[in-house]
């Protein structure tokens, strides 16, 4: 067995980001199953003079007893969201304990426009290189014109993004088997 965490940057409940992180996980191969993390919204903004929040240490010890991450990266003015950076400045510290260190992780991230998150998921990438997590790079789930694929309660529809996304659990479950020390 396999279990993965999934973490969505995006906070609001209808997110085509968390959509997409929920299709991501029903299409897994079997034997792989992927637990969605929320709680960002509990996160303080990162301050290193503050003790560490429960919400932190949850989050820390879910990602720690996970085999490997994939993140929901949303693009919030060519970047990723302020939330999603926030939570990675809180468990990348302190830097040789992060359970992100050499944690194999994957990107997806859906969009109603053209660019499905392509300029958001090269920044995550650049961030992941502080913890020295593996981010896995192809096949590459950047899914333009989102509102198009998922019905109206979140539900993927689209069969060509549906067989992308059953090509990415495979792609990441191997990964995470060559990424195991």
């Amino acid at each position: 067995m396999v279990a993965l965490v999934g973490i969505c940057g995006s906070l609001r409940k209808a997110s085509l980001n968390r959509a997409l992180l929920k299709a991501v996980s029903e299409t897994l191969p079997e034997g792989v199953t992927m637990r969605l993390l929320d709680g960002m919204l509990e996160l303080p903004i990162f301050n290193s003079d503050l003790a560490e929040p429960a919400a932190v240490t949850a989050l820390k010890d879910a990602i720690a007893g996970a085999a490997g991450v994939v993140f929901a990266v949303p693009e919030y003015n060519y970047s990723i969201p302020g939330g999603l950076k926030n939570a990675l400045d809180w468990v990348s510290r302190p830097p040789p304990s992060s359970p992100l260190r050499g944690k194999p992780c994957a990107l997806v991230g859906a969009a109603s426009g053209m660019s499905g998150t392509i300029r958001a998921q090269a920044h995550m990438r650049h961030m992941l290189v502080f913890s020295d997590s593996p981010c896995m790079n192809q096949p590459e789930v950047l899914i333009p014109r989102a509102h198009e694929r998922f019905d109206a309660e979140g539900t993927l529809t689209d069969e060509s993004t549906r067989a992308l996304l059953q090509r990415f659990g495979v792609a990441f479950t191997a990964f995470v088997a060559r990424h195991r020390t």
